[in-house]
């Protein structure tokens, strides 16, 4: 027990001393430095791995995906009628290698497919809904009867899960349309309920000469910042020869504004909306305003890898590296 008292006292002495060294307070422990303060990167190896980053991204590009929207559809040509078959359906979309999200689709890709028609056209587009919601189709700048404007308790009633709706109408105005759902559209259409309807004039005498006539549909909201339904680094390419011409239909079925930006070379805007301007001018960014569609006709002339992508720049760019919004026109 001696032994006991005399050791308590020890320490006891201990600690007062060690408090009065303190200024009466008693010593607190060091603390450990934490996981986290150790893996803070300095300033050079930020800088580094921001790099490392972009130039990843880049080398991947293309990089390849599963699905591909916006391909021609092809119509049975019943009574003289076009016809067109039009089904919609949910589907796991893949944006970038591995990313996948929750899409709802025309005929289950994104864009739906690109119906293209003449001017004079009896065209009749026959559509199921396969999703688990009320949908219908809205031929966004077509000039339709009434009745075939899709928009759901003002022309038509709501095409109801598993139910059938037939879009008939001549295509009277030549140009670059769109076609998306009008129910719950905020929501249902950056899903990927779009596409795009062309009506090519019935005299193509001043139609230009192209090698080429592409559509570049953009697109916000749960898929992402997207080019014909992908996100860079995998989004399409557009190669062309030294100088060739080339002609791009945009469309913006996105929620915001898309100032879309080509590097090296100009655009010469030749139509918005499907009407043509009444003069030609050049520009190297063009802002395209939610469901606005605009014509432009480029010329390759600077040989190269050229970017070509949005102009809000967190819709394209992040420390992580390149995404979204982004392509390359390439001059060979």
């Amino acid at each position: 027990m001696a032994h006991s008292r005399f050791g308590i006292i020890a320490l006891v002495i201990g600690i007062a001393l060690a408090a009065s060294a303190c200024g009466g307070r008693a010593a607190a422990p060091t603390p450990a430095p934490s996981p986290a303060a150790k893996a803070t990167p300095s300033p050079e190896e930020r800088a580094r791995e921001i790099d490392e980053k972009h130039e990843a991204g880049v080398k991947a590009f293309p990089a390849k995906t599963e699905g591909k929207g916006g391909q021609p559809l092809a119509p049975e040509v019943t009574g003289g009628v076009k016809v067109f078959r039009i089904a919609a359906r949910e589907v796991e979309w893949e944006i970038t290698p591995g990313e996948r999200r929750t899409a709802l689709t025309y005929n289950g890709v994104v864009p739906g497919p690109t119906i293209r028609v003449a001017e004079g056209d009896r065209v009749r587009v026959v559509f199921t809904n396969e999703l688990k919601e009320s949908t219908a189709i809205h031929f966004h700048g077509v000039l339709v009867p009434n009745s075939m404007d899709g928009v759901p308790y003002i022309t038509q009633p709501p095409v109801k899960p598993g139910g059938t709706f037939t879009y008939e109408f001549t295509a009277r105005n030549p140009g670059s349309h769109m076609y998306h759902s009008h129910h719950a559209a905020q929501r249902q259409v950056p899903m990927g309920l779009l596409g795009a309807f062309i009506i090519d004039p019935k005299n193509k005498a001043g139609e230009p000469k192209v090698s080429q006539d592409l559509v570049m549909i953009v697109n916000d909201g749960p898929l992402g910042y997207t080019i014909n339904g992908k996100g860079f680094p995998a989004t399409e390419p557009i190669v062309v020869k030294k100088g060739e011409w080339i002609r791009v239909r945009f469309m913006n079925e996105g929620l915001l504004i898309h100032p879309m930006h080509l590097h090296g070379m100009p655009m010469k805007v030749i139509a918005r909306d499907g009407y043509p301007v009444p003069q030609p001018y050049l520009v190297d960014t063009i802002g395209i305003d939610p469901g606005e569609r605009w014509d432009v006709l480029i010329q390759a002339t600077e040989a190269g890898i050229w970017a070509f992508h949005c102009h809000v720049l967190n819709h394209v760019e992040s420390d992580h590296g390149m995404h979204g919004m982004v392509t390359a026109l390439i001059v060979k």
